[in-house]
Order: structure tokens, then C-alpha cells, then sequence
């Protein structure tokens, strides 16, 4: 089998969807062993010195997008949900069908406000947690 280059892989990765490239990255997570770790230090405001206090609060980085409310569309939120899970037809109905329920958990940030942007064009009831 042949290398790819770096360019390539990075065609390859342009391609896929923030679901595929998230599922990807938990993937090679597990396969070497290793933590994608942000690329800016994250400060925390507010030190020992301000509080007294050694337990600093941090930032939330791992997101729950709960589907509340099918809406009027229901057909077309059932579509976002296949899009965004990659479930198959009868798995999305019974998603939406059951509301409240997670549809995607444990995702960054910008993923999760991505997939509920789809889900409220779609009609859909959703809240970030």
C-alpha cells in the first residue's frame, strides 16, 4: 500500500464532516495511545490569590446536543438526526420519537453548536449542555 502524503491526508480530511472527523480523531486517540491536546494554554482567572481558594474552575469543553422537541417538521429533523449520527432510518425516528434524548454527546464546542444550528433550521426543539 502506498503512503499518503500530508497534503493528501488533508484532502482526504477536508472531506469528511466535524461527526466523521470527530469519530476519527477518537479513533486514533485509542489506537496510539495519545490525547489531541488544544493548541493555546487554556488561563484560568481568578487564582488562589484572588479567592484563597485551590480548586480552580475549568472551562467546559465537552458538550451534550439534546434533541427536546421534534416540532411540526418532523421528517426533516429526523434527516438532520441521520446526518449527524450516522443512525439508520427506524434508530432516527426512535430517537425523535422518544424526546427528550441526547443526539450527540461529548463533543467539542463548535460541533455541538454546528449540529444544533442543523436541528433548529430543521424545526427541532434543542438544547446545548
Amino acid at each position: 500500500m502506498a503512503k499518503l502524503s500530508q497534503d493528501d491526508l488533508l484532502a482526504q480530511f477536508d472531506e469528511m464532516t466535524l461527526i466523521e472527523l470527530s469519530a476519527f480523531v477518537k479513533a486514533f486517540e485509542e489506537r496510539f495511545d495519545v490525547t489531541a491536546a488544544a493548541a493555546a494554554p487554556v488561563v484560568v482567572a481568578g487564582g488562589a490569590a484572588a479567592g484563597g481558594d485551590a480548586a480552580a474552575a475549568e472551562e467546559q469543553d465537552e458538550f451534550d446536543v439534546i434533541l427536546t422537541g421534534a416540532g411540526e417538521k418532523k421528517i426533516q429533523v429526523i434527516k438532520v438526526v441521520r446526518e449527524l449520527t450516522s443512525l439508520g432510518l427506524k434508530e432516527a425516528k426512535d430517537l425523535v420519537d422518544g424526546t427528550p434524548k441526547p443526539v450527540l454527546e461529548k463533543v467539542a464546542k463548535d460541533v455541538a453548536e454546528k449540529a444544533a444550528e442543523s436541528l433548529k433550521a430543521a424545526g427541532a426543539a434543542v438544547e446545548v449542555k
